[in-house]
């Protein structure tokens, strides 16, 4: 979070004892020069509700820097980032900021698409620079594929089954947000995390399969917005009946040949 460097705001009403002359050292810095001086990039966050540290001083210490800069409006959070909600999000956004910046967390560069692929094609191809490292290519996009180090890759992608539910949770977004459009309600926003693992299928007590192990996905659907019981409950049920959730549920076939 953007702090005042002017004074000297209470954080969260608990008491510091500080000496008059860390104050009086305060007052005498030239916060524009030495923002503008730092040389380095400047990620700034703030959040419109902050009652501790006001917009105007963000937006100064924004102004003052040099680029590359960036800032970052958290919406309703509070000023000591309390819920932890806030937290998280702020620390992927940090993260994912940082890597263009920190010397070896640059994420590994993607070659960009060089074919043009037939409408709903998907290409995974290796690129050979590890073990398991995959390109893969929709549309105009690509991405990397790999695995963890713990398996054996060099973990400079997500892996099969992070990809298999992102599908999942992209279209369960996608289909709750379009839902509620389409029924006027005040969905704000939509936020789903999902899991998959390997369970025994004699622990599961609605599964067909009573031997071995199944597969589980655990998905968590937060909505957010001023929603009744009523309409929260529905777009629970609503999620279940995303086209990526039908697939993984009905029968699939896939063919597979050799291209000559």
């Amino acid at each position: 979070m953007c702090r005042n460097a002017g004074r000297s705001p209470p954080s969260a009403r608990r008491p510091f004892r500080i000496r008059k002359q860390f104050l009086t050292d305060i007052e005498g810095q030239a916060l524009a020069g030495i923002v503008g001086g730092l040389k380095r990039a400047l990620l700034i966050f703030h959040a419109p509700r902050d009652a501790t540290v006001s917009i105007d001083n963000a937006g100064l210490i924004f102004q003052a820097a040099k680029h590359p800069k960036s800032f970052v409006s958290l919406d309703d959070a509070d000023h000591l980032l309390s819920r932890h909600a806030d937290a998280s999000y702020v620390a992927r956004v940090l993260a994912a900021w940082a890597t263009r910046y920190v010397d070896g967390l640059a994420e590994p560069a993607v070659e960009p698409v060089a074919e043009s692929l037939a409408e709903g094609v998907v290409a995974v191809e290796e690129t050979r620079a590890s073990k398991f490292a995959q390109r893969v290519q929709v549309g105009a996009h690509a991405f990397a594929a790999d695995e963890p180090v713990a398996a054996g890759g060099t973990d400079t992608g997500p892996g099969p089954y992070d990809f298999l539910l992102a599908g999942l949770g992209a279209c369960t977004s996608m289909t709750l947000r379009m839902y509620a459009e389409h029924k006027g309600w005040p969905l704000e926003r939509v936020r789903v995390e999902l899991k998959h693992a390997k369970v025994h299928a004699s622990d599961c007590a609605e599964c067909e399969t009573r031997e071995g192990k199944i597969d589980r996905i655990d998905r968590v659907i937060t909505v957010a917005g001023p929603l009744d019981d009523d309409q929260r409950k529905r777009l629970l049920e609503i999620a279940d009946k995303c086209p990526v959730h039908r697939t993984l549920h009905s029968e699939v076939l896939v063919v597979s040949r050799l291209m000559e």
